[in-house]
């Protein structure tokens, strides 16, 4: 093992286990391997390691983002400020336009509004600019009659949550993560990063596939007008890559709610701990009920943006369907497109998350993660 595939840190009593598996999948990546995992039981920190960069170091978490905007929502529902099965329209009226005026909240949050981009797409001033986003999607007519089928609205869910949140509110969702989540917890979890963290931020690197890998991108249906090219901005004459994005410091400074998030696996993991579990002398930040709610799933079966099955409670993923069998009914988390995860299982007590650097192909949960979650909700079924 050379020193920069070095494992750092500490796991606590009984998970043992999950330390030798971070160590024999970091053994065998490539000397730049930069990543992170921890994780918490019942509001104790029981993983805390990494290898390359630093224990603080804080990377592009992708979708992992989208994690903090639902819990924001989570929270306004929870104190009765919104109301999921108010029309959207209640809240934001401009978004009843071409159709939309029926769309539920509920619906919204879980994918089903048919909203994943616009047709002439997004300039990359606007992608980083999450109510610039939002009014433009409130002229724009559903690619699918609302409520009927469900989509990854990959780019825009956390703007369009965002608005709501904004009209509701009166602060950004921004705003209402730092005041109630992120600086009273100490999370290393940011929706828009201050410059004086800057310098613990690692440039994303991109994903290296194989030719294998490369032949199957290059057979992928992905025209110019396509559903997926539009939820990923992708018909844009100069879209851009998913590393530039994150590592553009207009992005990480404005905190885009759907993918623009920065943290490190510590900030991951301790937010979805105080999700569902007393932290630092503070109670969970979701009572027993909200925490059903979230993670009951509102969305399942054959996504029309990802092709292939997915399922989603509200706005989170159902993580244990999508990503991890093994864990208890009602996990809830997201992972991101550079290989980052993080969610919280109720049942067993868990709260993992999990960075790294460089990009996986094809995106989404990197593969290590089936090995570490395992090895981390085997140990915390066993304390």
């Amino acid at each position: 093992m050379t020193q920069e595939n070095t494992v750092h840190g500490t796991v606590a009593e009984g998970f043992e286990a999950v330390r030798e598996e971070f160590t024999a999948f970091v053994a065998g990546e490539r000397d730049d391997y930069e990543g992170q995992l921890c994780a918490y039981v019942h509001g104790r920190r029981v993983v805390d390691l990494w290898a390359g960069g630093a224990a603080d170091s804080l990377y592009g978490v992708f979708s992992s983002t989208k994690g903090a905007a639902h819990l924001v929502a989570a929270l306004l529902v929870q104190d009765g400020t919104l109301e999921l099965d108010r029309k959207v329209t209640y809240y934001w009226p401009e978004f009843g336009a071409e159709g939309k005026g029926s769309v539920i909240l509920r619906d919204l949050l879980a994918h089903r509004a048919g909203l994943v981009g616009i047709d002439a797409g997004f300039s990359p001033e606007e992608m980083a600019d999450d109510r610039a986003i939002a009014e433009r999607l409130a002229d724009q007519k559903p690619f699918w009659r609302p409520g009927t089928a469900f989509g990854y609205h990959a780019l825009v869910i956390g703007a369009l949550a965002g608005e709501v949140v904004r009209r509701a509110t009166g602060r950004t969702l921004q705003e209402v993560y730092e005041e109630r989540v992120r600086a009273p917890y100490g999370t290393d979890f940011y929706l828009g990063l201050p410059e004086s963290e800057e310098s613990r931020f690692r440039t994303v690197q991109p994903a290296l596939p194989s030719p294998e890998q490369q032949a199957l991108i290059a057979a992928q249906p992905t025209g110019p007008r396509t559903l997926t090219s539009i939820a990923f901005n992708a018909h844009v004459p100069r879209p851009g890559t998913l590393e530039e994005y994150v590592n553009s410091r207009r992005v990480r400074a404005g905190g885009q709610a759907s993918a623009g998030g920065v943290a490190s696996a510590r900030g991951l993991a301790k937010m979805y701990a105080a999700a569902i579990s007393e932290v630092d002398d503070r109670p969970p930040l979701l009572k027993p009920d909200t925490v059903a709610e979230v993670g009951q799933i509102h969305s399942v079966g054959y996504d029309l943006v990802a092709r292939t099955h997915k399922s989603y409670g509200l706005g989170f993923q159902a993580t244990a369907d999508m990503w991890h069998p093994s864990l208890g009914a009602g996990s809830f988390g997201h992972s991101g497109a550079g290989g980052s995860q993080a969610f919280a299982d109720p049942r067993s007590g868990l709260a993992y998350g999990y960075t790294r650097r460089r990009m996986v192909f094809p995106g989404g949960a990197a593969p290590e993660n089936e090995g570490l979650v395992r090895a981390a909700h085997k140990a915390a079924l066993a304390g």
